[in-house]
This record gives structure tokens, sequence and C-alpha cells, in this order.
């Protein structure tokens, strides 16, 4: 959807590790600004990755569209510069939804399996969203009592997930990557209807060379692996080509 005037950036709603949110002069719609800055282990890691932003931005719209013709409703409606998007406001579900491939990351470290492992089914996790709790793990259980979705809406969720999966992997195996996990946000429209939010980047995916097995995301920086910002400008390539 491109609006036919854009709205007026107004103040700044919230300042998240990755991202500002900025108010705008329609009640519907804010402005998310991607940042440079980087964190990892709940913010216990901090850094910058030069370019990260503007490559975040247009790497998360492009998938966002690429979604959106696959009948996936997400907030986007329009890319504005770079660095800064349009997007519908919801109601952020106070969920990670975390979809896992391949074993790797807190995964395998939690149930002692070697990363690279694979597994027999995909595996979804969810987390909820309190950085002074570290993110614990929730099951359906949790969820429901505590009212953080109701069972139709995890249902919803859970099914999205595993679509935006298929989606995604079979996309990004023909630019050669392998999606090994990757986390998802979901939000509420004012009308109530449930969509895609937050963004699908290097920073919130596991991306890994299909032939050599090389991490193309956050990892480099978590690690200390060197060619950050080498990275995230090859996962721009592969999607979008080396001159956008």
């Amino acid at each position: 959807m491109v609006t036919s005037t854009i709205p007026a950036r107004g103040s700044m709603l919230y300042e998240g590790k990755a991202k500002k949110v900025y108010a705008t002069d329609n009640p519907e719609l804010c402005v998310v600004s991607y940042k440079d800055d980087a964190t990892a282990f709940n913010g216990l890691k901090k850094g910058v990755i030069s370019g990260k932003g503007a490559i975040n931005n247009r790497v998360t719209n492009h998938l966002m569209r690429l979604l959106e013709s696959n009948g996936i409703p997400t907030h986007l409606v329009e890319e504005l510069n770079d660095r800064d998007t349009l997007v519908k406001r919801v109601s952020i579900i106070p969920l990670e939804v975390i979809i896992r491939n391949i074993a790797a990351g807190s995964l395998a470290k939690r149930l002692g399996i070697a990363e690279g492992a694979p597994m027999k089914r995909t595996v979804i996790e969810y987390c909820y969203k309190d950085d002074s709790l570290g993110d614990p793990i929730v099951n359906d259980s949790h969820i429901l009592a505590m009212d953080w979705a109701n069972e139709s809406e995890l249902k919803l969720i859970s099914e999205a997930s595993l679509r935006i999966n298929n989606i995604l992997k079979e996309y990004l195996s023909g630019a050669g990557l392998t999606l090994v996990d990757f986390k998802l946000e979901f939000g509420r429209l004012p009308g109530g209807e449930i969509v895609l939010a937050d963004e699908i980047s290097p920073d919130t995916c596991r991306f890994w060379d299909a032939n050599t097995g090389e991490k193309l995301d956050k990892d480099r920086f978590r690690r200390n692996l060197g060619g950050v910002e080498e990275a995230y400008r090859e996962i721009r390539a592969r999607l979008l080509g080396a001159d956008k």
C-alpha cells in the first residue's frame, strides 16, 4: 500500500536495541527507523555495525513484500528512505516466535546438540518478551494462562509462522542461503487483526551459505568472527542486488 500523502513524523514513541519508533499525524501509522547499534546476549554485548540499519530496513521490507504477495498480512505500508519505513501501528503481542530448521544457537547449547545437526521436523518455540527476565521460554499453557493471546490467535500465529518459514526457505534457497532459524513478532491492529510486525533481517535470522556453511548474520558479531559488515552486505547483495 502506497499512501498518497506521507504523514509527518512526530515524537518518538519507543527506542529499542535496533530501532526507534515515531508517531505520525495519522494515529494508525508510525515510522520505524533502523539503527546501526548492535547488541547480543540481552544487551550484555554492545557495538555498532556500520550500515546495518539501512541494510536491515531494505531487507526486511523486501521480505515483507514477498510474504504479502503470498497472502501473509504484515504491518508494512511504505519504505520512506534507506533507514525509515512507514508501518501500521500495532499493539505488539509480547512473544518472540522462534522457528528452527537446524540445531543452532541456544537450542544446540540447551539440549547438548551439535550445531548444524539436522532435526526431524521444524521446531517452534515461544519466548516472553522481557529483557529483564532474559526473554524466558514459555509454552502454550503459559501464553493462554497469562492472556498474551487466546487459543485462536495462538493457532493463527503458529500456522502463519510455519507458512512464513516455508516461503522464506524456498526463496532464500534460490539465493544460495540456508535459513537455519529466525525470530518473528506479531501485533494486533486496532480492529484485532493479527499481522506480522518487527523485522526479518540478518539481526533476527541465521543465514548460512548453502554451499560453505559460512555464517552471514549477527552471529559474526555475537561470536567475534569478524567480517560482520561484509556479511550484512552480502545478504543485501544476494537478495536485492549489489547496487541496492
